[in-house]
């Protein structure tokens, strides 16, 4: 690994790419200066050398996923983010769906018996969904599967719900936390810059905001996943301003688990005329990714938007983990024109997925705790 890294310092011209290279062979944290030189000067090549010693430092061969379904709760909801081609504004619900605790424990239900180890529940915010309506939820799923792990609900969901009951960040992070919700996922994190954020999302809870949500979390020995939304209006800066306020997070409280980079889809939406990003740039984002975020020990490329492939190509570029077996119910990306319509696989899929590009699969629990090696 190091004789390939001296390689690529060898052979680079420019200086500035060759500063960086011996950084990162000395494990030394790269600027956001490095990082713009990064994505305005280095090619894929480059960047995957890089990012794949970084991965195969930390993880070896190892790629992870782990079993897990979707629940969601609703499409319906109060806020019109310009990106999103999944929700209903609240004025039009009859156009969406509302599920029941009933309906979502059945749900629950058809997996008894199943080595399921994940529930993520994440939707559209509906007025009607309160905080006494999700802690009943989380209550009865513990009481049906006890070992069942909670995740869910992103920053811009419990933003509103908290609001709605009048209750601070920390006492509804606390509230939600007793009632058994045990980690957070990353959505609603977008791009934290606000001269993006106000032009397409707007009305939902700022980046500040977000990032005060995941670090009173943390605070509650509660980890979480962070995201960033990229491949729409944003500059090269943007996407460093966003990852560096993560950076800054981890730091200061080691509670994310993973990051993963979403790449806008175009269908269905207000920003359909915005071309998508190519998969050279997807894998760009990927490798720069692991590179920055130094203190992040997994960076993930979820399948169902990426597509089985791109994600399979993907583990050469920095990842290692490309999430779970998920399920047919999983609605939000399929909608917005993502590769996998119908987003699937068994775990002896994934596995297969895996091994094809000669890495080791590895089941995990949520907290990346290792269960089964294949």
């Amino acid at each position: 690994m190091t004789n390939s890294l001296d390689i690529i310092i060898n052979a680079t011209k420019n200086v500035l790419l060759a500063k960086i290279a011996q950084k990162v062979k000395d494990g030394i944290r790269i600027s956001d200066e490095d990082c713009l030189v990064l994505f305005e000067k280095a090619d894929l090549p480059f960047v995957g050398a890089l990012a794949n010693s970084i991965r195969e430092k930390l993880h070896g061969n190892k790629t992870y996923f782990n079993r897990n379904f979707h629940i969601e709760p609703t499409n319906v909801c109060v806020f019109s983010c310009k990106f999103c081609s999944y929700s209903k504004l609240y004025a039009h619900k009859e156009e969406g769906w509302e599920l029941s605790i009933d309906q979502m424990l059945d749900i629950v239900k058809t997996y008894d018996g199943k080595p399921i180890t994940e529930v993520h529940i994440v939707g559209g915010v509906h007025p009607k969904m309160n905080m006494a309506y999700f802690i009943e939820l989380i209550q009865k799923i513990h009481a049906h599967r006890p070992s069942l792990h909670v995740k869910g609900f992103t920053a811009v969901e419990l933003d509103y719900m908290f609001r709605k009951a009048k209750m601070t960040v920390e006492e509804g992070m606390l509230a939600l936390k007793n009632a058994g919700l045990q980690s957070l996922p990353g959505g609603g994190a977008e791009i934290f810059h606000e001269d993006i954020r106000k032009e397409i999302a707007a009305d939902k809870v700022t980046g500040e905001g977000w990032l005060h949500i995941h670090e009173t979390a943390h605070k509650l020995d509660m980890h979480t996943n962070a995201t960033m939304l990229y491949g729409h209006i944003e500059k090269y800066e943007h996407r460093i301003d966003h990852m560096n306020k993560l950076r800054n997070l981890q730091d200061k409280t080691k509670g994310f688990n993973t990051f993963i980079p979403l790449k806008f889809r175009n269908s269905n939406n207000d920003m359909s005329h915005i071309a998508e990003s190519t998969i050279t740039e997807d894998m760009r984002m990927y490798a720069i990714a692991r590179i920055y975020l130094d203190n992040f020990s997994h960076i993930k490329a979820y399948w169902p938007m990426l597509g089985r492939q791109n994600a399979q190509l993907s583990l050469s570029f920095g990842v290692n983990d490309i999430d779970g077996t998920i399920d047919d119910s999983t609605k939000i990306y399929s909608m917005a024109g993502s590769e996998e319509q119908s987003p699937t696989m068994t775990t002896e899929e994934l596995v297969m997925l895996i091994k094809q590009v000669k890495r080791t699969a590895v089941e995990r629990d949520t907290l990346y705790n290792e269960l089964n090696v294949f």
